[in-house]
This record gives C-alpha cells, sequence and structure tokens, in this order.
C-alpha cells in the first residue's frame, strides 16, 4: 500500500472518530471541527522542520472562533501509528495571527519522514506527513520536487493537488499566487462561456484571511499539504494584480496598509520559518535552503523589492506591452527585480554553494519572450510585469550565474500559466557561440487552475524566441521533477479537463538536463 493511500485512509478514520464527539471541548461556547483547514509542514532543515495549522470551526467565519487563546497540542512521531513519539509539546493559538500556530520543530534526524498532528480538546487533526533535509555533507540518492503555482478558486478544481499528492513528492515547491485577490466568491467550476469579471475584491486583512479559508477548505489542496514539506514564495495575486513594490494598479494612496494586510495573511497562512515580523509593512521572503549536497534552494522574492513597471498605461500602475524604442526606461539600468540587498544575497549563495543544482524558485519566466519578432528598429514588444521589463537587472543574475561558477543552475517559475522549457544565454538576440553559451535551464510550471492564452500565440512565441524549447499554455496542472547527482529530468503534467474533478492527469512532456551540460534535451513531447 502506498504511502498517499495509507495517509487518506488514516485520516479518514481518524476524522470519523472526531466527529462523534464535541471536537471543541475548551471553550464549550465553539463548536465545529477546528481543524477544518488542515496542517501543513514546511521549510525544511537537516534537524527542524515547520509545523503549520489554524483553529477555524467555521472557515468563513471567524467569529465562530472564540477570541481567546488557545493552547494546542502537538505530536511528532516516527511513524503514522504513532507508537513512537519523537517530540511533542504545547502551542498557543490567539485570535491577533487568527488563531494560526507555527511550531519549530527542532532535535530530529536528518534525511527521515516523520508524522504528525495537532490536538485541541478532544479533537485531532488530519495525520500530516513530512520529513527533514539531508544532512549538510550528504549526497543524496535522489529528490522528488513537485513545483506549482497560480490556483484561481474560480476557474476550476484543484485535481492537480490531488495528482501531485498521489505522486508521492519529498518536497514541495509553490510559486505564488497560491490564492487571489477576487473573485466571484461562490462560483467555484464555472460552466463553459460562463465570464467571470473581477469582484469581491480583498482589501482589508479580515478580508485576506477569508480568502485563504476559502481556499484551505479544498480538500484536493490539504491532501497535498499532508502528503510532505512546502518550500514557498509569493507573487502578485497575494496581494493585488501586477503591484510593484509599493505601488499597485490602482496607484492608492492606502497601498501600503493593504499590502500589510495581505502580508500579514500570508504569513499566518504558509508554515514559513520567519520570525514574527516587527511589522507586516515589510516582511523579507528570500531565504535559502540545502538538501544536502545535492541542491541548494535559491527562493525569491521578486514583488516587494522592484522598481515600478516601465511605462504603465496612463493612469494606471501595473503591466503594459512595449517596445524599447517607445518606452526607452525599460532598459535603464538602474532598475531592479530584486532590489540591491536581495540580489547580493542571492550572488553571496550562489558563490558559497557546494550543491550539485542550484534551483532558483522564483515566481515568472524569466526567458526573453518577444511578442513579435526581434529587429534593430523595435527590439521586440515585450511585457513588462515579467522578467522582459527588466533587461538589466536579468542579464546581472545570469552574470552572477557566470561569475560564481555557481553548478548546474536551474530555474524555476510559474505565473505566466504556461509550461516553457527554456535556455538561458546573457544576449537573447544573439546566436548560442562560445560567446554567448547557455548559463542555465529554465522550467515554467503551467497553473492549477488559472487561465491563460490559446495555444496558437504560444506556438508563436515559441517561434519567435528559438531560446523556448517548448510551450504549452492549453493544460493545468504542475511539474514534478528527479534531480539526481547526475541528472534531471522534468516531467509536465496536464489535465485533461480542469473543470472536472475527475480528470485524468497526463504527460505532456517531459526534459533531461545532465550534470554538466546546461540546456534541454527533450525526452518526450
Amino acid at each position: 500500500m502506498t504511502w498517499p493511500r495509507r495517509l487518506f485512509l488514516l485520516n479518514a478514520a481518524r476524522l470519523a472518530a472526531a466527529s462523534s464527539s464535541l471536537l471543541l471541548a475548551k471553550p464549550s461556547n465553539a463548536a465545529g471541527y477546528p481543524f477544518s483547514l488542515g496542517v501543513a509542514s514546511g521549510a525544511p532543515l537537516p534537524e527542524s522542520v515547520i509545523l503549520w495549522t489554524r483553529v477555524a470551526p467555521d472557515p468563513l467565519d471567524a467569529t465562530r472562533t472564540p477570541p481567546l487563546a488557545l493552547t494546542l497540542r502537538w505530536e511528532v512521531a516516527h511513524d503514522g501509528a504513532f507508537r513512537k513519539i519523537a517530540a511533542k509539546g504545547t502551542a498557543v493559538a490567539t485570535p491577533e495571527l487568527a488563531h494560526s500556530v507555527r511550531v519549530d520543530v527542532r532535535g530530529l534526524e536528518p534525511g527521515r519522514w516523520y508524522w504528525y498532528r495537532f490536538m485541541l480538546g478532544d479533537a485531532v487533526s488530519p495525520v500530516g506527513r513530512t520529513r527533514t533535509a539531508p544532512a549538510p555533507d550528504s549526497m543524496p540518492d535522489r529528490l522528488k520536487l513537485a513545483v506549482a503555482s497560480c490556483q484561481h478558486w474560480e476557474f476550476g478544481s484543484y485535481a492537480a493537488h490531488r495528482y501531485l499528492a498521489q505522486a508521492n513528492p519529498d518536497l514541495v515547491a509553490f510559486l505564488g499566487d497560491y490564492i487571489y485577490e477576487w473573485g466571484a466568491y461562490r462560483l467555484q467550476h464555472p460552466a463553459p462561456g460562463v465570464r467571470i469579471v473581477r469582484q469581491d475584491e480583498s482589501f482589508t486583512l479580515a478580508d485576506y484571511r477569508r480568502r485563504y479559508a476559502q481556499y484551505k477548505t479544498d480538500p484536493d489542496l490539504q491532501a497535498a499539504h499532508l502528503i510532505a514539506p512546502w518550500i514557498v514564495t509569493w507573487d502578485d495575486h497575494e496581494v493585488a494584480n501586477d503591484y510593484a513594490a509599493d505601488r499597485d494598479e490602482r496607484l492608492s494612496p492606502q497601498f501600503i496598509q493593504r499590502r500589510a494586510a495581505a502580508y500579514q495573511a500570508f504569513y499566518e497562512h504558509m508554515p514559513l520559518r520567519l520570525p514574527p515580523p516587527r511589522s507586516y509593512a515589510s516582511v523579507r521572503m528570500f531565504q535559502r535552503y540545502d538538501w544536502g549536497r545535492l541542491a541548494r534552494f535559491h527562493v525569491l522574492d521578486d514583488r516587494q523589492y522592484r522598481a515600478w513597471e516601465a511605462c504603465p498605461h496612463p493612469g494606471i500602475g501595473g503591466s503594459n506591452s512595449v517596445t524599447p524604442r517607445a518606452c526607452p526606461a525599460l532598459l535603464d539600468p538602474r532598475r531592479s527585480m530584486l532590489g540591491p540587498e536581495q540580489e547580493a544575497w542571492l550572488k553571496t549563495g550562489l558563490a558559497s554553494s557546494k550543491a550539485r543544482w542550484n534551483i532558483l524558485a522564483q515566481q515568472t519566466l524569466m526567458a526573453q519572450s518577444s511578442q513579435i519578432p526581434v529587429t534593430p528598429q523595435d527590439g521586440g514588444r515585450f511585457w513588462t510585469d515579467g522578467w522582459d521589463g527588466y533587461p538589466a537587472a536579468r542579464r546581472r543574475l545570469l552574470d552572477a550565474l557566470v561569475d560564481t561558477r555557481a553548478a548546474n543552475p536551474l530555474v524555476l517559475g510559474g505565473d505566466v500559466h504556461t509550461f516553457y522549457a527554456t535556455e538561458l544565454r546573457r544576449d537573447f538576440n544573439r546566436p548560442v557561440s562560445t560567446a554567448n553559451p547557455v548559463v542555465a535551464t529554465e522550467f515554467v510550471g503551467t497553473s492549477v487552475t488559472s487561465n491563460s492564452r490559446p495555444q496558437l500565440r504560444t506556438s508563436q512565441y515559441v517561434a519567435m524566441n528559438p531560446h523556448l524549447r517548448y510551450g504549452r499554455s492549453d493544460k493545468r496542472g504542475y511539474m514534478l521533477m528527479e534531480i539526481t547527482p547526475g541528472e534531471t529530468r522534468t516531467h509536465f503534467m496536464g489535465l485533461d479537463e480542469v473543470r472536472d474533478p475527475k480528470t485524468v492527469q497526463r504527460e505532456l512532456a517531459a526534459f533531461r538536463v545532465e550534470d554538466g551540460k546546461p540546456g534541454v534535451e527533450i525526452t518526450a513531447v
């Protein structure tokens, strides 16, 4: 019996038993199962992992949770039946953090699986499975990594998460747009032809908390959290579409307050290895995780510190589609996507890395993607919200990959709701040569649910940009990667029909990157 199946049966039995009693025994005026949002783990270190849950007897009505501090018990075990306890303790869930808790469990053994649960009164949470990172000087045989992003509630089922859980990964990387700040609140699976318009937008802390609670009620998303630890970063929709640093599309003078509310809600709902921020107006999200000497994850934040998008539409902020000739600001070398501090931090992490594979877990497509052929007259047309809107910053990052001689750089992205396999070089407008070699390989995952452009248009982009070796925008899904010392294999897993919760998944394409040889080898299409 596979572990995902065993977890399902174990959790089903526990939930059935819990439902027969008063699940919030203290305080007595609260009713309903307190762990309705599930549990999660993340940020694994060799001797530590973060555990998360939130007490929410009524997920969409926070007033049903008593405005009191609640003491939860937690256990970590060597086995799913909890016969051999590895660690245990208590954690206090306070109203100030929406009754969420993060437990930093220390003193664990490197490179092994554990099981964990929370308890409140007579209520027992679902059982989650987690694991620690391998010992720092070890060379693991394999890392099975799942990568996902962009899961708009209204645009389909979360079947991708169900299949992701069944794939039994060691680690999950989520690259942004965990929630969308807007949505037709009660319309989850629209019928074909139904047009969804932006409504019910989140602005306050209560709004964002309710949105996370809505998303986390989904059983497939909960299953993906139960199966393995996650490392996470955010993108724009955790706050507001196309926001850049302290500016949103609305050019609202209250945007910093809104961003602080969104950042706090993110902090409350993710298994983050972060100390409680002094102020949610600024939360440092960039972070680094090692998987022994096999892989180093450089987890980036390309929203909080970036320059405003160049040449926006008149009267608003956010993205535009421009040519360098019409928008000279696009090429300004002072503009940054990551900010000076994060750029320096990344370069230091690359230079010090002893890992066989250096994985940049970030939000969006990095390869140049001209929307019209590049010509000397106009220089192409580019979307300004992605790396194409920050070409000087991208060149600095690619230069850092070369200058630090970091082994086998792999760039992972999401955001664009399209599968891409690309080859990164410092000058995308010149052919590959000894003077302009491929310096890194990039894999971008499609969305879990969020819609995209027609495939015909994506095929045109691939034809116009030879460094885009593969592009597929008509399917939703996730990426599954198998990383070994000698190679990395990446599988693009797509759903037949995202609106159907029972949809079938298929492998759309597969790729191989050999140790010491950057570039895309297509093994299956």
